[in-house]
């Protein structure tokens, strides 16, 4: 093995344990087509600027494909001593090319060679889990699709409220989802600064023309303060603290799907191909996918946290801390990527026990507001039509029946403005078809919002 790239100003070679404890090979080797696209562009404009001749240039651009084809085919031994993927392509662009390898790192330094490699990775990842929580979208609103006369009873504190569509229910994880969309979004804005040419901390004094290098790349910008953009782990805390709003959201989700499918609430049954057994009960089926959903949230919400505590007291510019930003990054990238995946496939095969949903909503007085709307309507104050409302619940409670089973002649204890009518009024599907405010779950609100989900996602 060649000896250090850096290793000029060293008279002993490095403890074997400090290669180990400073390598981040294991962990960057991933980052090796972000390094290459940018070591490529970074000659183009060196060859431009008359830096090097282009035909160094050219040498060196053919060399890094070559490279490049090499970890494509697994035919790169990666090793500590060499330290990071930086240095291990420079290393190989070395055997391929030959000395002319060494002008590759003119103009610039590991600092903004890794900043800028970490944004070439990331606006490509954040670009495809974009995508990826639009197709879960559509399999939500899919659903939501299929169900928009399923009567579910809606709940507070977990307790039985008012009823709501089905499709309603779906439909407001679609719009949690969006907000995880339009954050990541927003996200890009930010992601996509580029910082190579800031060199170490300070800039270099080669004439480089770092616009051009930017444009080759394709960022929409260049960075503006040479400290900054090598020290600038904004980015990466921001995406994973997207990544957690979108897990937690994940996790609320599934707490939902692992209910709704006990035996107890019997709301769905969840495909077998997404569910597991028990080692000793054969009759079990669990909901492992949720569960292990649910799970990974807190792997996630521990990423944040680290990158948070890793960069919370580092002095300007680069420290070595800051080698510690990747692992919690692509951790955070594969298990959101893995939970949209499984998700997207499992929606497709749920199956929604509809009369059951319905008969949970004939039971608790899911209709106990629209009473006291009734009584409104007849002109009573809403706090005074609360009061007769409760005092019927607590009466129909006693007598173990619903408002809708109590007489005429039992209704009019509470109030002798209630007439005949008040059973048409309280009925099911009534209670549900008047909530047409906007936004709210009557049958032509949820119908029309299926609608608008979809021409939104172009399904």
């Amino acid at each position: 093995m060649s000896e250090k790239l850096w290793g000029g100003r060293f008279a002993e070679s490095t403890d074997k344990l400090v290669e180990s404890v400073n390598a981040s090979i294991n962990v960057d080797k991933r980052l090796y087509e972000s390094d290459i696209k940018g070591s490529q562009a970074h000659l183009e404009m060196m060859a431009k600027q008359g830096i090097i001749s282009s035909e160094d240039a050219e040498t060196l651009v053919q060399g890094l494909d070559t490279v490049k084809a090499r970890i494509d085919n697994n035919e790169m031994e990666f090793t500590d001593a060499l330290e990071d993927i930086h240095m291990h392509v420079e290393e190989h662009l070395g055997d391929v090319c030959g000395p002319v390898a060494r002008k590759l790192h003119t103009g610039r330094s590991r600092n903004d060679q890794v900043a800028l490699d970490v944004r070439i990775y990331l606006k490509d990842e954040t670009l495809t889990l974009i995508q990826m929580l639009k197709d879960f979208q559509a399999a939500l609103v899919t659903l939501a699709d299929a169900n928009k006369k399923t009567v579910m009873p809606g709940y507070t504190h977990m307790q039985r409220a008012q009823p709501v569509l089905f499709a309603h229910h779906m439909l407001a994880y679609y719009q949690m989802f969006k907000r995880d969309v339009e954050r990541l979004e927003d996200s890009l804005k930010r992601l996509d600064v580029m910082p190579l040419g800031c060199a170490a901390l300070a800039g270099t004094t080669f004439p480089i023309d770092r616009e051009y290098t930017c444009q080759v790349l394709g960022f929409s910008r260049v960075s503006e303060n040479s400290m900054d953009s090598v020290s600038d782990r904004d980015f990466v805390m921001e995406f994973i603290s997207h990544a957690s709003i979108c897990m937690i959201h994940l996790s609320r989700l599934s707490e939902e799907l692992i209910l709704w499918s006990t035996s107890e609430f019997a709301f769905i049954t969840i495909s077998d191909a997404f569910t597991t057994g028990s080692s000793i009960m054969p009759q079990k089926k669990n909901p492992d996918v949720c569960e292990l959903v649910r799970g990974k949230t807190g792997r996630v919400v521990g990423n944040l946290m680290a990158i948070l505590t890793t960069m919370k007291s580092l002095p300007m510019a680069y420290n070595k801390d800051m080698q510690e930003d990747k692992e919690p990054l692509f951790d955070t990238i594969d298990t959101l990527k893995v939970c949209l995946e499984v998700y997207t496939r499992m929606f497709a095969h749920i199956e929604v026990h509809k009369e059951r949903m319905r008969a949970a909503c004939m039971t608790g007085f899911l209709n106990a507001t629209d009473f006291a709307d009734y009584l409104v309507n007849k002109g009573v104050a809403f706090r005074t039509a609360h009061g007769i409302a409760g005092k019927a619940v607590a009466f129909a409670i006693e007598q173990e029946k619903e408002l809708d089973d109590l007489t005429l002649e039992e209704m009019h204890a509470f109030s002798d403005l209630i007439e005949k009518d008040v059973y048409g009024f309280i009925s099911l599907d009534a209670t549900v078809a008047r909530r047409n405010s906007y936004g709210g779950t009557g049958f032509e609100n949820v119908s029309a919002a299926v609608d608008a989900a979809k021409k939104d996602l172009g399904i």
